[in-house]
């Protein structure tokens, strides 16, 4: 059976690049609203942060997504960003890679 490609995407906290499904997509739509993108559908630039609770705390911290998007972003998505990732990790974990 022929294997699949596995979509890659870089994370911009890190730098790394990660299989897509391990990240979460977050999105500038063209009124400058950035929202989190939890279907990977909504239309608008896209960047990604990996489902890591650190790396979410680091993104607050350094302001990746203010500097990303070029935009002022309220600690309250931040935070919104932080307790996603924390519930998403937890998927991971309970439920395995595959979810």
């Amino acid at each position: 059976m022929k294997q699949r490609k596995i979509p890659m995407r870089k994370d911009v906290v890190t730098g790394e690049m990660v299989p897509k499904r391990q990240l979460i997509r977050v999105v500038r739509n063209k009124e400058n609203e950035v929202s989190l993108d939890p279907t990977g559908k909504k239309p608008g630039r896209g960047a990604y942060v990996s489902i890591d609770v650190k790396v979410a705390q680091k993104a607050k911290q350094k302001r990746t997504f203010d500097k990303v998007f070029d935009v002022q972003l309220s600690d309250e998505f931040y935070d919104e960003l932080i307790a996603y990732t924390d519930h998403q990790q937890a998927r991971q974990e309970l439920f395995g890679q595959n979810d």
